[in-house]
């Protein structure tokens, strides 16, 4: 069923769900990985797409700028539509020198000050942990 911000049905979305900030970085990868990719968002300007990946059916799907955006967008799709697994891809920023433009980083763990986990968690500050297996398997393949 449709949500505020998501006009999908249950099942339009795979169980993994990659999510770059840029609607227009998700429709390239849709059309450039994906394969028999439809859209299933388009509220907002905001496109999701699912097809499959060497037969696996994968779902993509902008998230906008900011925690906030990316807060509505993740939570509405595992509470609403049974994602189980959310990889955010896309571009970063790097401090330390031997990291150069274009490097593939597969991330582990990611904090914020911005006290949007203190307001959603009773004033605990949270650090997201990527999945070991998943961050395993991505560092293996390369």
């Amino acid at each position: 069923m449709a949500t505020p911000h998501i006009n999908a049905e249950m099942g339009d979305f795979a169980d993994v769900v990659l999510m770059p900030g840029d609607p227009l970085r998700a429709k390239y990868i849709a059309e450039t990985f994906l394969e028999d990719a439809r859209e299933v968002n388009n509220v907002r300007g905001m496109l999701g797409f699912t097809g499959t990946y060497k037969g696996r059916k994968i779902s993509v799907m902008g998230h906008g700028m900011g925690i906030p955006s990316c807060s509505i967008y993740t939570k509405e799709l595992i509470t609403d539509f049974g994602v189980k697994k959310i990889i955010r891809v896309g571009s970063c920023g790097a401090v330390l020198p031997h990291v150069k433009l274009r490097d593939v980083v597969i991330g582990m763990g990611a904090c914020t000050d911005s006290k949007v986990n203190r307001i959603r968690f009773k004033d605990h500050d949270f650090a997201a942990i990527a999945d070991f297996d998943m961050v395993r398997n991505a560092g293996r393949r390369g």
